[in-house]
């Protein structure tokens, strides 16, 4: 009964990451799904659908890191960094409005966790896109090579 319920609870935590996760790149993973769907009812057949969408969320990706990493005029940062946000913080806000609707009997207290989770998966799709790690560019950490004196 135990490893059941461990098993069970494991789960349940990797539901909730892939959820977070799918939550902080909104933007990337809706256009991928909305290629795919346009693609699959063109007549390029389910695996086709697949490698298009993949391949235009992950080129979306790069292509939103790339302007927020080369521009340097900060309008047009904020621009970038609020098209890749504001979806992700939608999508939070509904995320966590579907985990606590039967939950949080308070309709203001849910609406505050709501605000809360929208919140912080937009500043974590914010800096997901601003990582210089995961970027490779910019990069301050020379690792070995960096000389302390």
């Amino acid at each position: 009964m135990i490893p059941m319920i461990l098993l069970g609870v494991t789960l349940i935590s990797l539901l909730c990451v892939l959820a977070y996760r799918l939550a902080t790149y909104a933007l990337p993973f809706m256009l991928g799904l909305a290629v795919a769907r346009f693609a699959y009812a063109t007549g390029s057949g389910l695996i086709g659908a697949g490698i298009v969408g993949f391949v235009v969320g992950a080129a979306s990706v790069g292509l939103l890191r790339l302007l927020f990493c080369r521009l340097r005029v900060p309008t047009l940062r904020g621009l970038v960094a609020l098209i890749f946000v504001i979806p992700a913080a939608i999508a939070g806000y509904q995320l966590v409005n579907g985990v606590t609707m039967n939950a949080v009997p308070s309709e203001i207290w849910r609406q505050i966790f709501c605000g809360l989770g929208g919140l912080v998966v937009g500043l974590s799709a914010l800096a997901r896109l601003a990582s210089p790690a995961d970027i490779g560019a910019g990069k301050t950490n020379y690792g070995s090579r960096h000389i302390e004196f």
